[in-house]
């Protein structure tokens, strides 16, 4: 690594440090969450603060996925100011379809029990022709370039087979947006369950913790 990095990895021995890259390297760049069952430097705390130390050098976080699962995302500060310049805002367009999959997919299902809290791996698939259809989008081409453009960010996946009357694909959330940290997690769900389900007991407790 360049001398950026060189005064947090100087102390390791070749094979903590080895570990610490090796690590640091699969939580970045990795496209789904990593194991730290194949990682020794995410199981050791010792050496999983050095990743996490690399890791803010370039305004990011480890974010845990679960037990035994990490990846990485920017930190909320960072990802505060980045939005401020208008950095990694997407279009309007893929703003909306995107919340259309969240909401079909997670917010509504959460809302009605189906789900439990705080995650973003959804058995309720969205297909293209229910997405068409409460867009009201005029033309399909549009609709199809977004989900396209969503599929190459990692904002959401396409799952075959999920919905038997449709030959064709359904959409569900991709693996980018467990690099949400825990609080950013926590702000897109609540406002997704005030969006799908206003009404519900879920959406309620959601406005008296927030005072709203």
């Amino acid at each position: 690594m360049t001398d950026f990095y060189a005064p947090l990895l100087d102390a390791l021995s070749d094979r903590e440090r080895d570990q610490v890259v090796a690590a640091w390297a699969a939580v970045e760049y990795s496209s789904e969450p990593v194991q730290e069952l194949q990682l020794g430097a995410l199981r050791d705390a010792t050496l999983r603060q050095r990743i996490e130390a690399l890791l803010a050098k370039s305004g990011r976080t480890l974010v845990s996925v679960g037990p035994g699962l990490w990846t990485s995302g920017y930190r909320d500060d960072i990802a505060e100011q980045l939005a401020e310049h208008g950095w990694g805002i997407l279009p309007e367009l893929d703003r909306a379809i995107l919340t259309l999959v969240l909401v079909h997919s997670v917010a509504i299902p959460r809302s009605e029990g189906k789900l439990p809290p705080g995650t973003w791996v959804s058995t309720f698939p969205t297909t293209p022709t229910h997405l068409r259809r409460i867009s009201q989008l005029a033309g399909g081409r549009s609709m199809t370039e977004a989900l396209a453009r969503l599929r190459g960010a990692g904002l959401i996946q396409m799952v075959r087979g999920a919905d038997p009357t449709t030959e064709g694909a359904s959409y569900q959330p991709g693996p980018q947006l467990h690099r949400l940290t825990p609080a950013a997690s926590r702000r897109l769900q609540d406002q997704l369950i005030l969006a799908a389900g206003p009404a519900t007991p879920l959406a309620a407790a959601i406005r008296a913790r927030r005072g709203i």
